[in-house]
């Protein structure tokens, strides 16, 4: 899914269920910022607040850096491509393992409302943290959306005769100029330059709303090339997964009335989901979305909270911010603010860590053993050898 979805649906549907608009903008804000937190390691500069140093060393044990902070992937850039990124980044949040099948690499292909991120839903509304239920709502989303592709480099996401006769051409749409290059040289070449990584074969057609698509994989549990065609109404997947999201918000508000607002005003779902698969660019998605929520009093005008802004947490926790320097994976030498242990991103950030714990410990639940540097799996190892 897209920011259409992770941001401003749920957006609309945190605020239709009651939740009041601060607390229905972190959720959504957290649920989008999953796609955009890419800085994966920050080192601090030395005259940073004492106060602030010691959280950070009793909270993590390092006052020096912030580690594995990231939680997005990124196809063009070369550095994903490696053992760390595809499990901690691409499989815990955006294609979590179903854990169905014999062999590793068919329990690491993404299912819908799969054990594992269940358990961690489970968790995340008992926690009754508005952040950490964001981030999850943001995977749960795309167990719907990812269902079948695997967040490894994989044979389970090489596929054939990728078709679709409803796609409109984004704006700027790198995987559409791709789709169309294959197109002209016969899709069969695609094996010579796209990697068989996520959903990099099939582009950005799962996260298309209205999109009715269909493609080939191998269904044999060895790759012997037992090939099966899969049609797919992603109006569907869409539509399951925010009548289920409906219901969670619903459960999170209950049992922590503290975030209920009872001026707020009743929707018409049926135009909700109408938005939701609306068969139009993203940006105008997103427009027809805050067209949807000012109509229906969800929010003013020109309230704060009716947008997104991936530098907005960032601007808040971290001193002196200048963009170009918090575009890498690594930025250094950072000022943090003083009430940086309070800030949201701070906060984002302890939610990642508390969700990547608990996804590896849930996979071994689910007999899935991933080797990772969050649960110590050498015991489990050693008595499978």
């Amino acid at each position: 899914m897209k920011k259409d979805a992770h941001f401003y649906a749920l957006l609309a549907m945190a605020r239709s269920v009651g939740i009041e608009k601060e607390t229905a903008h972190k959720i959504a804000y957290a649920s989008q910022f999953v796609d955009d937190a890419k800085i994966n390691k920050i080192t601090l500069a030395d005259d940073n607040p004492g106060a602030i140093l010691s959280g950070l060393k009793k909270d993590f044990g390092d006052s020096e850096k912030i580690i594995n902070a990231a939680t997005c992937h990124d196809y063009f850039i070369v550095n994903t491509f490696n053992y760390g990124a595809m499990i901690n980044n691409t499989t815990a949040f955006h294609f979590v393992p179903g854990c169905d099948g014999e062999s590793f690499v068919k329990k690491m292909r993404c299912k819908k409302e799969s054990p594992i991120i269940m358990d961690i839903l489970k968790a995340a509304l008992k926690e009754g943290d508005p952040i950490k239920l964001g981030i999850t709502l943001h995977a749960y989303a795309d167990t719907f959306s990812h269902q079948g592709f695997s967040g490894i480099l994989s044979k389970v996401n090489d596929v054939e005769e990728l078709a679709t006769s409803n796609k409109i051409e984004e704006d700027f749409d790198p995987w559409g100029f791709a789709n169309k290059l294959f197109d002209q040289l016969k899709y069969n070449t695609k094996d010579k330059y796209l990697p068989a990584y996520g959903h990099g074969q099939v582009f950005t057609y799962p996260d298309m709303p209205y999109l009715d698509w269909k493609y080939c994989f191998d269904s044999s549990n060895d790759f012997s090339e037992e090939y099966k065609t899969t049609r797919i109404s992603n109006k569907e997947r869409f539509t399951g997964a925010f009548k289920e999201i409906k219901k969670h918000l619903q459960i999170f508000l209950n049992t922590n009335p503290q975030y209920r607002d009872d001026s707020a005003a009743e929707v018409n779902e049926n135009k909700f989901f109408r938005t939701l698969v609306l068969k139009e660019k993203e940006n105008d998605r997103i427009k027809s979305w805050k067209e949807f929520m000012i109509d229906e009093e969800l929010f003013e005008e020109n309230d704060k909270f009716l947008n997104y802004d991936e530098n907005l947490w960032l601007e808040e926790a971290f001193q002196y911010f200048i963009l170009e320097d918090f575009n890498g994976r690594i930025v250094k030498e950072v000022y943090l603010e003083e009430d940086f242990l309070d800030s949201n991103w701070y906060k984002y950030y302890q939610g990642s860590q508390w969700y990547k714990k608990l996804f590896f410990e849930f996979a071994l639940d689910s007999d899935l053993v991933i080797p990772n540097e969050y649960v110590d799996i050498t015991e489990i190892i050693r008595e499978e050898r």
